[in-house]
């Protein structure tokens, strides 16, 4: 049997809803796995074993069990002393020392109070998938294509904007001049597939005049897609909440890696690590005896395809809301899927994307990539 990304049935189900609703030949070509397998195979990327197929994320064992850390940022590593308690941490087998000798539970939370991406192998989600946070009013009828608001930067977010562009939506980026989305750099291939045909704005949330321009922009809007903490947002002055109450069925859908109530609205997290949080390297080792990563960072593919199945559905149903998701809860609904689907179909796939380690990632259909604005081309266009 061919080998198969362990979660694409689940992806390829909402993708499924997405064209039911939305009725457009440009979303006929896509699948599920496509969108798993696209970072991988635009980047080559074998199929991981501990280290991610990205190379950012990686499982460790520690005295109980095992983590997985990711180290994306510029200054994570400087917190690995921190982290272990001890100013010497400084090379890669360092840090597997310091794991090695660690609680499990321990050192997670000291992780994540830190704000270090951080997962335990063995851990439950700490929110349900999604959360209704707010409602608003009905939505008003009105001519033309729904306008999308695009918030967020690098996979799971974009990827959500990407697909209401494919159902028919306006989209527009909005990226800030000081800091542009990451993956602007860090991988344009997969940046301009993400972000193809979307109009893009620029501006500076600490500019008063051009956070009055953006927020001018969102009460035009009928759906927007946020990645940021509701309460960085908030002091920003831009509130997620106030906003669906006030503007007539407004769709807001916030992604976090957790949740966002309690301890885990604080957590940070990114594709991979929320991907073992939300139990797939768990599932993975028990089907095949191995540590490993079940797939390229699906937290954030999976989750950008939930987010626009939800928006999209919420924006049909007429009313507004702010939808709140979590990566890991998303993984563990699609496993669960997966699981009644068909458990024992899907033990056998989990063992032979074990047993594959290292070779290359399953072909996906490739497709073209549109144009790609550049970074505050539709300014004049759009903000006041």
């Amino acid at each position: 049997m061919a080998l198969a990304l362990p979660l694409a049935g689940w992806a390829e189900t909402q993708l499924e809803a997405i064209r039911a609703m939305a009725g457009t030949p440009a979303l006929a070509g896509l699948s599920g796995a496509q969108l798993l397998g696209e970072r991988a195979a635009l980047n080559g990327f074998a199929i991981p074993g501990r280290r991610s197929a990205g190379g950012g994320c990686r499982l460790y064992d520690t005295i109980d069990g095992q983590v997985a850390l990711t180290l994306a940022r510029a200054d994570d590593r400087d917190l690995m002393p921190a982290l272990f308690g001890d100013p010497g941490i400084e090379s890669d087998s360092d840090i597997v020392t310091g794991f090695a000798t660690a609680q499990t539970s321990a050192i997670v939370t000291q992780g994540r109070q830190l704000g270090l991406a951080i997962a335990a192998i063995d851990e439950v989600p700490a929110s349900p998938t999604c959360r209704l946070m707010v409602t608003g009013g009905e939505r008003p009828m009105r001519d033309g294509p729904p306008l999308v608001i695009d918030l967020s930067a690098l996979w799971a977010g974009p990827l959500a904007g990407h697909l209401l562009g494919l159902a028919g939506a306006q989209v527009i980026k909005v990226e800030s001049r000081n800091r542009p989305d990451r993956m602007r750099t860090g991988d344009l291939l997969l940046f301009a597939r993400l972000n193809q045909h979307k109009a893009n704005v620029a501006v500076d949330l600490r500019d008063g005049e051009d956070r009055a321009a953006l927020i001018a922009l969102i009460r035009r809007a009928d759906m927007v897609m946020a990645a940021a903490r509701p309460r960085a947002l908030a002091q920003l002055g831009i509130d997620a909440d106030s906003l669906v109450r006030e503007v007539p069925g407004l769709v807001w859908v916030t992604i976090t890696g957790h949740g966002a109530e309690g301890d885990a609205a604080h957590w940070i997290g990114f594709g991979d690590d929320c991907s073992v949080a939300g139990g797939l390297s768990a599932a993975l080792r028990r089907a095949s005896g191995r540590i490993g990563f079940g797939g390229d960072a699906c937290a954030d593919p999976l989750t950008g395809i939930h987010a626009a199945h939800l928006a999209l559905a919420q924006w049909h149903e007429g009313t507004g809301a702010h939808l709140m998701l979590s990566m890991s809860a998303v993984v563990a609904e699609a496993i669960g899927w997966e699981r009644a689907r068909d458990a024992a179909g899907f033990i056998a796939k989990l063992q032979r994307w074990a047993a594959a380690e290292g070779a290359p990632f399953p072909a996906v259909a490739s497709r073209t990539t549109g144009s790609v604005a550049a970074l505050g081309q539709d300014n004049g266009a759009w903000l006041c």
